[in-house]
């Protein structure tokens, strides 16, 4: 049997904030695609040794939000237009029935906080903050999904985001929107009215109405 190493706690400690730091970087498009990154860099910026960095890339490739060359090169992913396609047709699967099943707790005090980080999108969009804009989008949909009680789901759905999450950035820029996603309201009033193939049809368009402008 292997023998299995483990990082000291300290290590562990600052292995994992520095994961969850470029794990959100890369999320919310705060990183273009096709950026280049280096281990001493990534070191250096988050003030860690070699090795905490090199755990943190090495768990962000596998999430495939890194992509690793055959020379060492880590970078964020620049994705085919087939590479879209494919992650918005899981988008399409996973996500309205992660809707539909939190449709049956999807009680007011949840509509309403839904729709107070749909201001926040706005606003974001009134700003022209790429950012905050995929930010605060993916926020919308996530708190909607975390009443589904399905974890594992969820899971796989944050993984699709997180592959996405450059290209989004890149996306945004193309569409150059000037107002928050039509969708989200129509999302909104499908939970309001209890209308689960209404809710299903606006979730399934809107995570992939704007990634198909890409593959396209």
């Amino acid at each position: 049997m292997p023998i299995q190493t483990r990082l000291p706690d300290s290590k562990l400690a600052e292995h994992d904030r520095l994961y969850r730091s470029l794990r959100v970087q890369v999320m919310h498009g705060e990183l273009p695609p096709g950026q280049a990154l280096t281990l001493r860099g990534l070191a250096r910026s988050f003030d860690v040794s070699m090795t905490p960095a090199r755990e943190a890339v090495r768990r962000l490739v596998a999430e495939g939000a890194f992509t690793l060359s055959s020379s060492g090169r880590i970078s964020t992913p620049e994705l085919t237009p087939e590479r879209i396609e494919e992650l918005a047709s899981i988008r399409a699967l996973l996500e309205p029935e992660l809707a539909s099943r939190a449709l049956p707790r999807a009680h007011f005090a949840l509509i309403e906080r839904l729709k107070t980080i749909n201001a926040a999108n706005a606003e974001a969009v009134a700003r022209q903050d790429a950012v905050a804009y995929i930010r605060t989008n993916l926020e919308f949909h996530r708190t909607l999904y975390l009443r589904a009680q399905a974890p594992a789901m969820l899971a796989m759905t944050e993984t699709v985001w997180l592959q996405l999450g450059p290209t989004m950035r890149a996306l945004y820029a193309r569409l150059r929107r000037n107002e928050p996603p039509h969708h989200h309201r129509v999302i909104l009033a499908a939970l309001k009215a209890g209308d689960e193939p209404g809710l299903r049809l606006a979730v399934r368009t809107d995570v992939t109405q704007g990634l198909r402008h890409l593959a396209g």
